[in-house]
């Protein structure tokens, strides 16, 4: 009988099987011997595996080999967790990288001092570049391209942390005390490859605080969406931390985001807060209710665009009275919460937003209604689940599609169903 000999094996950095993306993800968790890890761990890196010579075990097949090779023949493995762990490998602390790279790190460069305002501007930067998720790969400022680099450098750190030293830089807080650039972190300590991920708080989406805006460096790139309170799996998990070097006080940079009090708006008032409000409120869709201002004077226009904000986050009576409160003047100034929906023309909605009825969207109906709200769906970046079309008959992929943009709204449960109704139509449609 052949020998069985040793033979080194790397998993390929393209290959999407199971097999390989833990070898990846494992490896990617070893920190270097220069800062601090083992050297058997370091040298884990390459996986040795048992290669059968010819001949040996012929009848194992291609699935032994298969499996001999780290690469698996069947389905990934599945996390103990309800729901699917984040696919985030992350790289390993270090120093910046590129031309972003300012020299080794010092003791003052990782405390840098901040602000809350000056941590979500860098924040939404990489927002609006869509910087694309990468373990491997550095973006222009020299911070590594994965959830633990992105936290890095929104927190202004001289160094591309990981999910296991990005709390030493923090303080723990209790969930009901985070402000907009606070994080929360899950640190999976006993397979950091599995689950482990780290997103930035921008804010809560409404009074109810069980949801909140995420900045978070995930695949395909970097986004900012409504969360569930802490994250769509392992939400027990997560903990809370303040950076250490943020200015303490308000969240952001002084009277720019503290609510200075009811008694500054509302009939009579003339300051420079109802100018501020004023042009947060046209920042968020609320141009055409001002005619010329804003200004200093409090007027109809003003408080027509506050119920007109207040309403788009759905709240009703006391609470959509066109008087900012806390909350109100909260969102607007962390730019968070749902921007205020484009009005309809002639005073009546026209016929592209009139909702048909929910009859039409239901199994084995063929109409022009599921061909419309299909097409829209992808004009609007909701159309990931069709394989063809969209066409005139009802589908899986048309449901799922409308499911996943009602959860982009914020909703769950039955409002999440994936059917349709006369505001999943309008907001599709505004």
């Amino acid at each position: 009988m052949t020998v069985p000999v040793f033979e080194e094996y790397e998993p390929a950095i393209d290959c999407t099987c199971a097999g390989c993306a833990v070898q990846r993800r494992t490896a990617a968790r070893a920190v270097a011997v220069r800062y601090g890890g083992h050297p058997a761990a370091h040298g884990a890196r390459r996986a040795l595996v048992l290669a059968a010579a010819a001949g040996v075990v012929l009848s194992c097949g291609a699935a032994g080999a298969a499996a001999a090779a780290g690469h698996s023949t069947g389905a990934p493995r599945v996390s103990k967790d309800p729901e699917p762990v984040p696919d985030t490998p992350q790289g390993e602390k270090g120093p910046l990288k590129g031309s972003g790279a300012s020299g080794p790190p010092s003791d003052s460069a990782v405390l840098r001092k901040t602000t809350r305002a000056e941590i979500i501007d860098r924040a939404k930067r990489w927002v609006a570049a869509k910087v694309p998720y990468s373990m491997g790969k550095y973006w222009s400022d020299g911070y590594r391209q994965d959830c633990s680099g992105y936290v890095s450098m929104a927190w202004n750190l001289g160094t591309n942390e990981w999910t296991g030293s990005l709390a030493s830089f923090g303080t723990r807080i209790a969930r009901a005390d985070l402000q907009p650039g606070d994080m929360l972190l899950f640190h999976n300590a006993a397979d950091p490859s599995q689950g482990s991920h780290v997103t930035l708080f921008g804010g809560w989406t409404d009074h109810t605080h069980t949801h909140y805006i995420a900045y978070e460096q995930a695949r395909p790139q970097t986004r900012k969406q409504s969360t569930p309170m802490a994250y769509w799996n392992n939400s027990d998990r997560y903990a809370a931390y303040r950076y250490k070097g943020v200015s303490a006080g308000s969240p952001g940079s002084g009277s720019a985001t503290a609510f200075p009090g009811t008694d500054q708006f509302g009939p009579g008032a003339d300051n420079a807060h109802v100018t501020r409000l004023g042009e947060l409120l046209v920042e968020r869709g609320g141009k055409r209710f001002y005619e010329v201002g804003p200004g200093p004077v409090w007027s109809a226009s003003d408080r027509r665009a506050t119920q007109a904000f207040q309403q788009a986050q759905g709240w009703q009576g006391a609470e959509a009275d066109g008087i900012p409160g806390p909350d109100t003047w909260r969102l607007l100034a962390t730019g968070t919460g749902r921007d205020i929906p484009a009005a309809t023309t002639g005073g009546s909605p026209n016929t592209a937003v009139i909702f048909p009825g929910r009859g039409y969207f239901q199994p084995g109906q063929v109409n022009g209604h599921v061909d419309r709200l299909g097409r829209q769906l992808v004009k609007k970046g909701y159309g990931k689940h069709y394989v063809s079309g969209p066409g005139p008959r009802w589908s899986e992929a048309d449901r799922r599609n409308v499911e996943a943009f009602q959860r982009a709204q914020g909703w769950r449960g039955s409002a999440a169903d994936g059917y349709p109704g006369p505001e999943t139509w309008r907001r599709l449609f505004a």
